[in-house]
C-alpha cells in the first residue's frame, strides 16, 4: 500500500499482511525498507496468526537514510527529519491503521534499530499503543549524534524522557524488551529495564542465548505475539 504523507511531503510505502485482526506496526532494522521483514522470513514466522485473522501486520518503510544515519547532514537536521517521520506515524498512518482494523490502539514492534523506532513511538504516544515488542533495540539518540544534544534529541531518546514521563497509559502498556547474551545492545536493554522498574512499569526483559540476528528475532516475534 502507498500512503501520501503531508508531514513528509511524499508517498510512503507499507507492506500489509492479513485481512483482519489487531494492527501490528512493524519497523525494519537500520536503513531497512518496507519489504525487509518479508525478505527475512519474519512474516513467515507469524503466518499462522496472520492467516487466522488474529493480527494484520503493517511493515513500515523508514527514512533513516535522511534522518539518523545521514552523516552528511547536521545532527539537528537529522532529528528534524525523524520528527517529521514521528508526526507522520502519530497523525496520519497509525490513525489510518486503527480505522482500517476498527481498533483503538496498535502493537508496535521492531528489530535492531526498528526496536528503537517502536520504543520511541510507544513511549511518546502511549495512548495509541497497547503492546511494545522491541528486539535488540537501542534507546539513546546520542549514539547517532556525535556529541550533539538539544531538546529535540531529548524527546526522541527514551532513556532520557521516560524517567520524567507520567503519562498514565505507560502503566497500561504490555512491554517486552528482547535481547540476547551476545547482543551489543544487551546493556542498553538492561538499563531501559531498570528505568521502567524504577517507575513501577511492568515489563519483561527477555534475555536469550545466542547471537543478535534474524534467527533469534524469528523466534522472539511469534512468541511475543502469542502472549496477547
Amino acid at each position: 500500500m502507498r500512503y501520501y504523507s503531508h508531514h513528509l511531503g511524499r508517498d510512503i510505502e507499507v507492506l500489509v499482511f492479513g485481512e483482519a485482526g489487531f494492527p501490528v506496526v512493524l519497523f525494519p532494522d537500520a536503513m531497512g525498507r518496507y519489504y525487509q521483514h518479508k525478505d527475512k522470513q519474519m512474516i513467515d514466522s507469524v503466518a499462522s496468526a496472520v492467516d487466522a485473522g488474529v493480527v494484520r501486520i503493517y511493515c513500515m518503510d523508514c527514512i533513516d537514510g535522511i534522518s539518523w544515519f545521514n552523516k552528511d547532514a547536521p545532527p539537528a537536521e537529522r532529528i528534524r527529519h525523524h520528527m517529521h517521520y514521528d508526526s507522520m506515524l502519530n497523525e496520519e498512518l497509525v490513525p489510518a491503521f486503527m480505522e482500517e482494523t476498527g481498533c483503538s490502539r496498535v502493537v508496535v514492534a521492531g528489530c535492531g534499530f526498528g526496536g528503537y523506532h517502536a520504543t520511541n513511538f510507544a513511549f511518546k504516544h502511549p495512548e495509541k499503543v497497547s503492546h511494545l515488542f522491541s528486539m535488540s533495540g537501542s534507546f539513546d539518540a546520542r549514539e547517532q549524534l556525535e556529541g550533539f544534544y538539544n531538546d529535540d534529541a531529548y524527546y526522541n531518546s527514551p532513556v532520557d524522557f521516560v524517567p520524567g514521563s507520567n503519562h498514565p497509559d505507560l502503566w497500561q502498556m504490555k512491554i517486552i524488551l528482547g535481547t540476547t547474551d551476545q547482543d551489543p545492545q544487551k546493556g542498553a536493554n538492561e538499563n531501559m529495564s531498570l528505568i521502567l522498574s524504577s517507575k513501577g512499569i511492568e515489563h519483561w526483559l527477555d534475555v536469550r542465548q545466542g547471537p543478535r540476528d534474524w534467527t533469534v528475532w524469528r523466534q522472539m516475534f511469534p512468541h511475543y505475539l502469542s502472549l496477547f
